[in-house]
């Protein structure tokens, strides 16, 4: 009976804990008016400064969409700008709340790191980037090559799995960040560099002469990236993901920044609930009735973003592919919002 009690007690304790632990985020950002969130030091498409020194790109549109959902203004975001290295410890120790750093969703990472993977913003896959001097056709031919890798990466355990099970050699040269390994391969100390397929193409448009170095056909992973949250939090962990998937059906139901306004209006229920006109979804995450249509209008539905940061609007020009909508063949897929 002692023990039954006491055990009764600890699960008391935990599940207090875990209530007071999953206000803490949400809490805490509207007390400080801003949303604190962990970007790459610098990524063409993902995140990276333009002329005016105003940082854009599919993740720092995460970071926006959150903010507009919790604060209803996507500019009030404090940005941090991490290498591989130092992403997981600064969201496990509080100085992030949102980790949207083209990072990998894996097994190891969703279990081991005490963090959450809020879903998919971007499925893609491990790739080559080589010098067109090099004269390689396909990676199969890279065999005693030197390899630019930024560290802390999945590229890394990636790389040593294909090469192994393709009986090859290289070498590798690590760097602390994707600019650092872009320099080297551009100085020639590597033959080729290998990573992300987008961020070999938005790593290439920074090449004085881009035209110089290819993106070789072999994709050697799945590389599914995605905004990341502490465990322990499912408040916070509900608000990040259903944000996400608000931008993944309002582009489904046709519904972007420029038409939001009319749109209120619209008679389909769909439309009805992701704004905020009927349904309590918005109480539901603590949040404004219209926090959906706050990252709509402030930010706009996935497509636009996909289409202005990497897509067809874009310089690095990516085919949506797998990031295409489901009913399009791709596999972005939002929940139903109901």
């Amino acid at each position: 009976m002692k023990l039954l009690k006491t055990l009764s007690l600890s699960v008391a304790a935990i599940a207090l804990a875990t209530t007071v632990s999953s206000a803490d985020t949400l809490e805490t950002t509207m007390k400080n008016g801003k949303l604190s969130c962990g970007l790459n030091t610098g990524l063409p498409g993902f995140a990276s400064p333009d002329s005016s020194g105003v940082w854009k790109g599919l993740d720092v549109d995460i970071c926006k969409a959150v903010a507009a959902a919790v604060l209803g203004d996507a500019s009030k975001v404090k940005y941090s700008h991490l290498n591989a290295k130092e992403r997981f410890t600064a969201l496990q120790s509080g100085e992030i709340d949102v980790l949207a750093r083209n990072t990998t969703w894996t097994a190891t990472r969703d279990t081991s790191l005490g963090l959450n993977f809020t879903g998919v913003n971007y499925y893609d896959g491990q790739g080559f980037l080589v010098s067109k001097k090099l004269g390689v056709k396909s990676a199969k031919e890279l065999s005693g090559a030197t390899f630019c890798i930024q560290a802390g990466t999945t590229t890394e355990l990636n790389l040593t799995d294909y090469f192994k099970a393709n009986k090859m050699e290289y070498t590798p040269i690590t760097y602390d960040t994707s600019a650092q390994s872009i320099e080297g391969f551009e100085a020639g100390r590597c033959d080729a560099l290998t990573s992300d397929a987008s961020q070999l193409y938005g790593l290439r448009t920074t090449l004085k002469n881009p035209d110089s170095a290819i993106v070789l056909p072999e994709i050697i992973s799945k590389e599914p990236l995605g905004p990341v949250v502490r465990q322990g939090d499912d408040v916070w962990f509900n608000i990040v993901k259903w944000t996400q998937i608000a931008m993944l059906n309002a582009e489904e139901l046709g519904v972007n920044s420029a038409n939001v306004d009319e749109m209120l209006e619209s008679k389909n229920p769909n439309v009805q609930r992701l704004l905020g006109v009927t349904g309590d979804i918005g109480k539901n995450l603590g949040l404004d009735p219209k926090w959906a249509y706050n990252v709509i209008k402030q930010v706009g539905n996935y497509g636009e973003s996909f289409d202005r940061n990497v897509g067809k609007d874009s310089p690095l020009g990516i085919a949506r592919g797998l990031n295409a909508l489901w009913k399009d063949g791709g596999l972005q897929y939002g929940a139903p919002i109901r």
